[in-house]
């Protein structure tokens, strides 16, 4: 339940969106929520964006399919590994405002290291900490997409996994 639910978000990524208005931290934080298996818990988030970003790749082609030959793919990755075990604090103890708040701290880390990465890899901007700053100045106007995609995802796996739980008893609390 908790794969297909995750699978199920990260294939709304095909979806028409504004930029940026994406389930990928959400699916990472609740998988790392909710998976028994800490393996689990970041194998089926990051199988599902790999997944969701081919789709992407063989439907939008061109620039989209270049995403897979640079480094920037390694940090989206490892930043949804990161989100996954940051995650695991959530476990047992799920809650609206914990949920809002993991939310929203890691929509934040999630734009300081794409951008960061942006800067790193693209030729656009100077390898300085102006041209840093360029970079994450540039990436304002999607960071609030990144939170409202971010909230709104949360709700939907958070609040449809709860209310799954309390309709089938088989899917009561085994998490460590």
């Amino acid at each position: 339940m908790l794969a297909a639910l995750i699978l199920g978000a990260a294939l709304t990524r095909v979806l028409p969106h504004p930029p940026n208005f994406s389930p990928v931290v959400a699916i990472a934080l609740f998988g790392g929520a909710y998976f028994a298996s800490r393996q689990w818990a970041f194998i089926v988030p990051l199988a599902a964006m790999l997944l969701s970003d081919l789709l992407l790749a063989t439907i939008n082609g061109g620039l989209y399919a270049s995403w897979f030959s640079g480094a920037g793919i390694w940090l989206g990755y490892g930043c949804v590994a990161a989100i996954t075990a940051i995650g695991f604090g959530l476990r047992g103890k799920v809650g609206g405002a914990r949920v809002l708040g993991f939310a929203i701290g890691t929509s934040l880390l999630f734009f300081i290291v794409s951008n960061a990465g942006a800067w790193l890899t693209d030729p656009m901007y100077p390898k300085t900490l102006g041209g840093l700053g360029l970079a994450y100045a540039a990436g304002i106007p999607f960071f609030q997409w990144t939170v409202l995609g971010t909230l709104f995802y949360a709700a939907v796996l958070f609040g449809g996994f709860a209310l799954l739980r309390s309709r089938l008893p088989a899917l009561q609390a085994r998490t460590a």
